[in-house]
């Protein structure tokens, strides 16, 4: 299941399957393309670090991994109890 689905109480995701919308959409993991098509509009980058959409063939790792960066740096000197 992801980000932003709802699935009903009374849904059977099977294993493997892929749950993905609201509503939500039971998809084979072989069908890429119909997942893609639905979690595209989901906004994970968005929705989880408040990112804009980066252009096709882009990946938003370089400013995600920055942000996590970021909101760890401050514990750098932290030490195990």
């Amino acid at each position: 299941m992801h980000l932003r689905t709802v699935l009903p109480a009374d849904s059977m995701v099977p294993v493997g399957w892929v749950a993905v919308g609201d509503p939500v959409r039971i998809l084979p993991p072989e069908d890429q393309d119909r997942i893609w098509a639905v979690q595209k509009n989901l906004d994970f980058p968005g929705y989880v670090f408040g990112l804009d959409r980066q252009a096709d063939g882009e990946s938003p790792m370089p400013a995600i991994s920055e942000r996590f960066g970021r909101g760890l740096g401050p514990h750098s000197n932290d030490q195990q109890i």
